[in-house]
C-alpha cells in the first residue's frame, strides 16, 4: 500500500481511502460524495482530517493514509499507514463505551466524551500498515 494520491477515493474494497504524509503542504479535496454523503479531507506531513457533511470523522497528527475505511452500525473499520507513531482521534456516538483492536489485538475499552471524540496511539514506525477496529460495547 501507499499514500493516496488522489487524497480522497472509493477503495476496491467497497470503504473510502484518504491521505497523503508525504506533501510538504497542506492540500485539501472538498465535495467527494460517498454514499450520500460529502467528504472533504485536508492532509500533509503534520495533519490528516476528514469531515463528511461538515462533521468531524478523522484525525491524525501526524498524517497518515488511511486505506478502505467502513462505517457500519456499532462502529468503524480501517487500515492505516504514516511515517511516524501516530495519534488518532475518530468521530463517534457520544458517551459510549468501545473496544479497540490493532491488527486483532485488544488494547482496552474506551468511552467517548460528551462530543464523541475517542483517541488512541497507533505504532506507525516499524509496522507497514495496521489494522484498526472500533467496536462498540453492548450493555
Amino acid at each position: 500500500m501507499s499514500v493516496i494520491k488522489e487524497l480522497l477515493c472509493r477503495s476496491e474494497g467497497g470503504g473510502i481511502s484518504f491521505g497523503d504524509y508525504e506533501l510538504d503542504s497542506k492540500t485539501k479535496l472538498s465535495d467527494f460524495e460517498y454514499q450520500g454523503d460529502l467528504y472533504k479531507v485536508k492532509t500533509f506531513k503534520d495533519i490528516t482530517k476528514l469531515e463528511r457533511n461538515e462533521t468531524f470523522v478523522y484525525e491524525s497528527v501526524p498524517g497518515t493514509a488511511v486505506h478502505d475505511m467502513k462505517f457500519f452500525d456499532g462502529g468503524v473499520e480501517f487500515s492505516v499507514e504514516g511515517a511516524e507513531d501516530a495519534q488518532i482521534t475518530l468521530g463517534m456516538e457520544e458517551e459510549t463505551e468501545y473496544k479497540v483492536l490493532l491488527d486483532g489485538v485488544n488494547v482496552g475499552h474506551m468511552t467517548t466524551n460528551l462530543g464523541g471524540k475517542l483517541s488512541f496511539s497507533v505504532e506507525l514506525e516499524k509496522a507497514e500498515q495496521v489494522k484498526v477496529q472500533i467496536l462498540r460495547v453492548e450493555a
